[in-house]
């Protein structure tokens, strides 16, 4: 079967195509004919090795660590009535990157038949991950909620779920493609924060007094200036690192501003939580409510140039493999 392996640690150009047998699957596990796989930026810093979140794997590895597609085949205690559905499907931290890619049975989340598999695979992982913040932090309606990255593909969500509580939405993004893109989604007011300036705009939207509630899935310089302009007695939820590092708060001045802080940390205790978020999610999208932006699709051998949009910031919404 056709592959892509990571052969070193390094740029996008270490992902290579390649051949690998077709996997057999083990006692509780499945072989999943792979029609969709998702990545993250995550996966790009796992890539080049700096991630500081995950154990790093051994050379060579097959990428990816999420995949849909119909059951191909099943293991010992399994039941045979997963054959032939369609799933989104759990490979752990690697194996995704493949024409067919093995998983748990325990890892496997049935797709509903009026939605798409590229749809689902969106909101399985963003999805859940999006309305998994907003029960940590809480939206009340009218409520001012800044959401960084919002043309992202959790971002993108974070926008609507604020803007279906009834709050009222800032969303930073970079360049005007992004920032249409933001309007279009029902944000009240849209600031570029690759420009000077930008804070300043959002205390101006938010009355001077700042947003209630912060969305951090940038962290460096701009989550630092958007704790800047987080409201007295508001929150600041941390959820990525797309700078490169998450946002340093000063406990002191959190404190004195009495602004709760959620730390990144708060992801590690999404898992057990993961399918009933998906489907919730899934549930909306059918019913009109959401819709995930998938903004641009590869081909599996052109993973390389995927994970370079990712990284270079040319992407909107989720980035897919579309076998």
């Amino acid at each position: 079967m056709r592959v892509v392996q990571v052969v070193g640690f390094g740029g996008p150009e270490v992902l290579v195509p390649g051949e690998a047998a077709d996997p057999v699957p083990g006692t509780g596990q499945v072989v999943v004919e792979v029609a969709v796989a998702g990545l993250s930026f995550v996966e790009t810093q796992i890539r080049r090795g700096t991630d500081r979140w995950h154990e790093r794997p051994r050379l060579p590895y097959v990428p990816g660590s999420l995949v849909a597609g119909r059951v191909d085949a099943v293991g010992d205690q399994v039941d045979p009535a997963w054959l032939g559905r369609r799933v989104v499907a759990g490979t752990g931290e690697a194996g995704g990157f493949a024409e067919r890619a093995v998983a748990a049975v325990a890892d496997l989340f049935p797709v509903p038949d009026d939605l798409g598999l590229p749809e689902a695979t969106a909101l399985h992982s963003d999805g859940s991950t999006a309305l998994g913040l907003v029960e940590n932090a809480g939206i009340a309606a009218g409520e001012w909620v800044l959401v960084e990255a919002a043309a992202g593909g959790v971002g993108s969500l974070l926008v609507q779920l604020a803007r279906a509580a009834g709050a009222r939405v800032v969303g930073a993004a970079g360049g005007s493609r992004k920032l249409e893109l933001v309007r279009e989604l029902g944000a009240d007011v849209v600031v570029d924060y690759t420009q000077p300036g930008w804070a300043k705009e959002v205390l101006d939207a938010t009355g001077g007094a700042g947003a209630d509630l912060v969305f951090d899935g940038v962290g460096g310089a701009i989550g630092q200036a958007a704790f800047e302009v987080t409201r007295r007695g508001g929150r600041f939820s941390v959820h990525g690192a797309a700078s490169g590092e998450p946002t340093s708060v000063d406990p002191d001045d959190a404190r004195e501003r009495g602004v709760t802080v959620i730390g990144i940390e708060q992801l590690f205790e999404f898992p057990p939580n993961v399918a009933r978020w998906a489907g919730q999610m899934m549930s909306r999208a059918a019913a009109g409510l959401v819709r995930p932006v998938i903004g641009q699709t590869f081909p599996l051998e052109r993973a390389a140039d995927a994970h370079a949009a990712v990284e270079n910031r040319t992407t909107v919404g989720k980035t897919l493999l579309v076998l």
